[in-house]
This record gives C-alpha cells, sequence and structure tokens, in this order.
C-alpha cells in the first residue's frame, strides 16, 4: 500500500512549529518600532523567513474574487450563486445586477479537473462576464468528500455534464479548457444520440487531448512509455485520517504539483529567487506578482483515483475517442452522431501540453456537422496556458469565441423566421 500521503501529512504537521517561528521572526523585522526593519539585514531575513513559509505550507482553495464588472459603461456588482449541486461539483454562476444582463447568451465554462481548481480560470470568466452569463464547473477536492458519498469515475463525470446541460439549457454554449474537451464532448455525442433536446448549441474546445497521438507532447510520452500499471501502483493513495475522504484511494494534488513543477523547475527557482531579492530591494509590486502567481498556482486538489486511472487509460493510453471504441455506461460515444452542436477548436502555437492538432480532430471526427458549423482558431506565439488566459486571449481568442456563439445562438431565429 502507498503510504505517501500519511508521510506528507506528517511532514506537513512536524514543520508547522518551525512554520510559526518563521512567521514571528518575519513579523519582528517587518516591524516599524524594529531599528532593523528598514536595514539590509532587516529586509534579508525577513525575505527569508517569508520564503520558507510559503514553500513549506499548504494552499487553501482561493477565491474568485470578481465583485464587479462593466457592461456598456457600466460598473455593476457580480456576486455568486450556486445553481447546480452534486457532491463531486457544482456549478457557479456569476449574477450580474445589470436590466440587460439576462438577454445575453449563456455560457458554461467548464474548469479542468487535473489538479488546480476553477479559479485557475479567473481571467477567463473575468474576459466573458462584460458580454454573457457565466457559469463554470467547480470541481470538489476528493479529500473533502466522505468515502460514503461512492466512487467518481469518467463515466459520472460525463453524466454530470448531460445533467447540468440539461438544467443550464436551452441555448447554451459550452466552454471546455484542456482536459474536459473530451467529456464535454463525449456527453454531446451522447445527448445527439439520444435526440435530446438540451443539446448545446454550441461547444468550444480549448488546447484539449481529442487525439494524443498528434504531435505528441512529453505528458502524452509519458502515459504511453508508463502504461496504466505504473500510474496505479506509484500515484494511487489513500487519503489519511485527518480528512473528510478518509480511505479513498485518490491522485493527490501534492504528487500533481510536484509534476507540474518538475516540467519547468529551472523558471520556478528562478522566480522564487527573483521574489526573494525584491522583497530585500523593497519591490512589494513585484513580489506581490508572484504572491498572487503562485497562491494560485501551488493551490491543487485531489483526484479520484478512478477518475484518473480511466482517463489516462482512455484518453492518452488506448486513444479510445478518435479511435472510435469509447464507451460510456455501455452505450458507444460515437462522435458521427453530433449533428446540431456547433464546434469551435483553439490552440496555441507553442502549447507543450497539448499539441497541435488534438484539439482540432474534433472537427475532423465529427463529418457529419456541416462545415459551416466549425472553426478552427490556431493562436501564434501563445503555449498551454496562453490559450485561456493572458493579453493574447483576450484580445485575439475570446472576440473569436464572442462571434462564434453570437452566430449560432442567432442561426434558429434566422430559420425560424425563413420558414415564417
Amino acid at each position: 500500500m502507498n503510504f505517501s500521503y500519511v508521510w506528507y501529512d506528517t511532514a506537513h504537521w512536524l514543520l508547522s512549529p518551525a512554520r510559526a517561528a518563521s512567521d514571528f521572526t518575519k513579523h519582528f523585522f517587518d516591524n516599524p518600532d524594529n531599528p532593523l526593519t528598514n536595514t539590509p539585514y532587516g529586509r534579508t531575513v525577513s525575505a527569508a523567513c517569508e520564503l520558507f513559509e510559503r514553500t513549506t505550507r499548504r494552499y487553501g482553495k482561493p477565491a474568485f474574487n470578481l465583485p464587479t464588472t462593466v457592461i456598456g459603461n457600466e460598473e455593476v456588482a457580480v456576486t455568486e450563486r450556486i445553481v447546480w449541486e452534486h457532491p463531486f461539483c457544482r456549478v457557479i454562476s456569476f449574477e450580474r445586477d445589470h436590466a440587460g444582463a439576462k438577454a445575453q447568451p449563456k455560457l458554461l465554462i467548464v474548469a479542468p479537473m487535473s489538479g488546480h481548481y476553477a479559479t485557475l480560470l479567473r481571467g477567463t470568466v473575468e474576459t466573458f462576464l462584460p458580454t454573457h452569463q457565466v457559469m463554470i464547473t467547480d470541481w470538489t477536492d476528493a479529500r473533502m468528500v466522505p468515502l460514503a458519498e461512492g466512487a467518481f469515475d469518467l463515466d459520472d463525470y460525463i453524466d454530470y455534464l448531460k445533467d447540468i446541460f440539461r438544467a443550464l439549457g436551452p441555448d447554451l454554449s459550452v466552454m471546455a479548457v484542456c482536459q474536459p474537451a473530451v467529456p464535454v464532448i463525449a456527453a454531446i455525442a451522447r445527448l445527439e444520440a439520444e435526440n435530446d433536446p438540451l443539446i448545446p448549441r454550441s461547444m468550444i474546445l480549448m488546447g484539449g487531448p481529442i487525439d494524443t497521438r498528434r504531435s505528441p507532447t512529453a505528458v502524452n510520452r509519458l502515459a504511453e512509455e508508463r502504461g496504466i500499471e505504473w500510474f496505479r501502483q506509484h500515484c494511487i493513495t489513500k487519503v489519511p485520517p485527518s480528512h473528510p475522504g478518509f480511505w479513498r484511494d485518490v491522485y493527490p494534488g501534492f504528487l500533481q504539483l510536484s509534476g507540474f513543477m518538475a516540467m519547468n523547475i529551472d523558471r520556478h527557482l528562478t522566480a522564487h529567487y527573483e521574489m526573494f531579492n525584491h522583497l530585500v530591494d523593497g519591490d512589494g509590486d513585484s513580489a506581490e506578482k508572484h504572491r498572487e502567481f503562485y497562491d494560485e498556482y501551488l493551490a491543487v486538489m485531489d483526484l479520484t483515483a478512478e477518475f484518473y486511472l480511466q482517463t489516462v487509460e482512455k484518453v492518452f493510453v488506448n486513444h479510445e475517442l478518435p479511435k472510435g471504441e469509447m464507451m460510456h455506461r455501455d452505450e458507444p460515444v460515437d462522435l458521427m452522431a453530433i449533428r446540431r452542436c456547433a464546434i469551435m477548436a483553439v490552440e496555441g502555437e507553442r502549447d507543450d501540453i497539448s499539441g497541435v492538432g488534438q484539439t482540432l480532430a474534433a472537427l475532423e471526427l465529427t463529418p457529419n456537422l456541416s462545415s459551416d458549423k466549425k472553426l478552427y482558431h490556431l493562436q501564434a506565439g501563445v503555449g498551454h496556458y496562453g490559450v485561456f488566459n493572458g493579453s493574447r486571449f483576450r484580445a485575439q481568442i475570446a472576440p473569436r469565441i464572442v462571434e462564434f456563439i453570437e452566430n449560432h445562438n442567432r442561426e434558429p431565429a434566422r430559420k425560424a423566421a425563413s420558414r415564417a
């Protein structure tokens, strides 16, 4: 049995006194009444204490913290409301205090369940708040779900999406960022096969692993080389007794985070060294930018073992979706069934997580969807995170998504007018 989670929790507990001492020392050298506070020595000690505390703490779930947005030229208040909830997920709606808000298109952002919380997409949500009724899936940290709530695998994930689409429809657009591209298109394929009237109008797939045989990245090659049994033996452990999900099999967040950071360890070490220098030099603005980024980046959640292993096996090892072999509860996931829901595929030229062509495959695997319902956008000069966040996303990608949604929301009205 893998006891890594127990050792991790134990180490975190054993470091608590050192963190407390470090925090006390930092406050001592930050005290304006201390004559050493504004000296190079005082700033150096304070900086070292802050870095020690930040690199040994467990980061909690961040908040979206989006209190306002601008609609037209008016700044309006934004409040969060839960509109759908099950044990492993809830859907947050960002309600805007504006008379015209309800007339805007509905957009559900399906956040990845691959380690980070949905707040990683804070910038994505913020970009669409002025133009859309924005909702987002807020996946639950598996260590917080009691074992009595049962299992949660890829089939359950697809079931959740189908229920969410039905609950939020009609006239819904769905945006899948990275990992959920596969379950989103699978859920819509099943709804199409069932001729469900509440199928979304359109789906936007962004940097998603539809067919990882194309332009395989280091992540893709690792999955194929190691095989599913390696991941079962080395990545799965049980939640310790100190958490509500005690004894649940999970792929823990701290293991995922170590993998994320190992891919770019030099960059992370440099960033922390630069923060130390910013603190010593008194450059508070630069230090705060570092804090904001790493408060989000280092906050991770556990995944249920069954969901993680099934995803690795079906998506990254066996490539079941592009081969036409994927099943959902003994029913085929047939992309040929997609005839109504428009698809936009967005990729980044420098994406080192989902290589160029992997998301584009969705357009080629749906031959019964007419070409006027398909759109492809390859964004030059951006990596994986630039596909859904940052200046190029806001300036070049988001406007095309807004136009795509608008075009396919207008289509039913145009058809109705032509029939009249």
